[in-house]
């Protein structure tokens, strides 16, 4: 059987904003690095940089009985860079050809 980082339930993601429960004084953090074991019985850590200027890092895996969300942190809302598309210009209507 092969192992891969799909095997696991993630809670946050790369640009996630969250606020933890309990630490008001830490303010809200952004997600600034996720890390995922493809080992089996591997980690799978997140880590969080807060607006006291503290980066600190959670387990990330919801099947997992540390994982973040136990311990007090929410996610406020996320960004998935993957879904991300480009704007289109703005069409204003059909060119009328050039005169020569």
């Amino acid at each position: 059987m092969e192992y891969s980082a799909k095997d696991k339930r993630i809670y946050l993601h790369l640009g996630d904003r969250v606020t933890h429960m309990w630490r008001e004084e830490w303010g809200e953090g952004a997600v600034v690095e996720e890390r995922t074991s493809v080992v089996p019985g591997g980690t799978c850590l997140v880590r969080v940089l807060f607006e006291d200027g503290q980066q600190r890092t959670f387990n990330n895996d919801l099947d997992h009985e540390q994982c973040c969300y136990v311990f007090g942190v929410r996610r406020k809302w996320s960004f998935d860079a993957s879904q991300w598309e480009p704007a289109q210009a703005a069409h204003h209507g059909a060119r009328k050809p050039r005169l020569r």
